[in-house]
């Protein structure tokens, strides 16, 4: 109550306070924060398609006849679907080891991971990428971004707008997706939606395992030149590698 009458406080103000300096960021910084409490799925899945958009636009993709595409379009041919998302896959031509997938079903690949994991270790990790999606991780990670804004709008000009959102406001956004940390329960389930989908369509589930295991070996270090971001917002490798040869051990894929 006390956080709504002091909202309804500044909006009922703000007439009187557009003619000061700095009113217009003030109430920019209130509106987002009233998105960010009231986003829908239908918002986080728009401003999620406005800044991929935008950095599909600053990075440089691999085009329909490039062999990492080719090997992405194999890879994916059944699971243009999942979760009753549609998805759409890209390949960026970037050393780092990284990936990561949007509500609006925008999923990228990195040539980095793609140079050093098999087909299913692939699929194993887009299969985490997109649970972060499913389970609504995502939404929440978008919330925390437009908080961010609320804050950052406080004291500096921005012209965007609930629903259209400035260049710079899509640029953090983007920014903060492509490399958005996630608690130790949101990766826990995450690997649980990676593992269950690579069971239910009759991949080795092994490859989770494995990629984790990779990753492990690059932690703490670098690759193409980069500290990749992948390692650093995805730790504790070994430890998940262990917990799902475990589980594979339990359901009798794996001795």
């Amino acid at each position: 109550m006390k956080r709504i009458t002091s909202l309804l406080f500044i909006l009922i103000w703000f007439p009187v306070l557009s003619y000061a300096q700095g009113a217009g960021n003030l109430m920019q910084a209130v509106l987002d924060g009233i998105n960010s409490a009231t986003l829908s799925d239908a918002q986080v899945a728009a401003y999620s398609r406005q800044a991929v958009q935008q950095m599909d636009a600053k990075n440089p993709v691999a085009g329909p006849n490039d062999p990492y595409t080719q090997r992405l379009n194999r890879i994916v041919s059944r699971h243009r679907t999942m979760g009753g998302l549609p998805l759409n896959y890209k390949v960026y031509k970037i050393a780092d080891v990284n990936a990561f997938a949007t509500a609006d079903g925008s999923v990228r690949v990195f040539k980095g991971l793609m140079d050093i994991m098999t087909d299913n270790e692939l699929l194993a990790i887009m299969g985490h990428e997109i649970g972060h999606v499913i389970n609504h991780d995502s939404r929440d990670a978008m919330k925390r971004a437009l908080r961010r804004s609320a804050i950052r709008n406080v004291g500096a000009s921005t012209s965007g707008l609930i629903g259209q959102l400035s260049r710079s406001q899509l640029g953090g956004l983007a920014d903060y997706l492509a490399g958005a940390s996630f608690s130790r329960q949101q990766e826990t389930e995450a690997d649980d939606y990676s593992y269950n989908f690579l069971k239910r369509n009759g991949y080795n589930v092994m490859a989770l395992a494995t990629s984790f295991e990779k990753l492990a070996k690059l932690s703490g270090g670098k690759q193409g030149g980069r500290i990749t971001t992948f390692l650093s917002s995805h730790p504790d490798s070994r430890t998940r590698a262990e917990r799902i040869r475990t589980r594979a051990r339990r359901d009798g894929l794996a001795r």
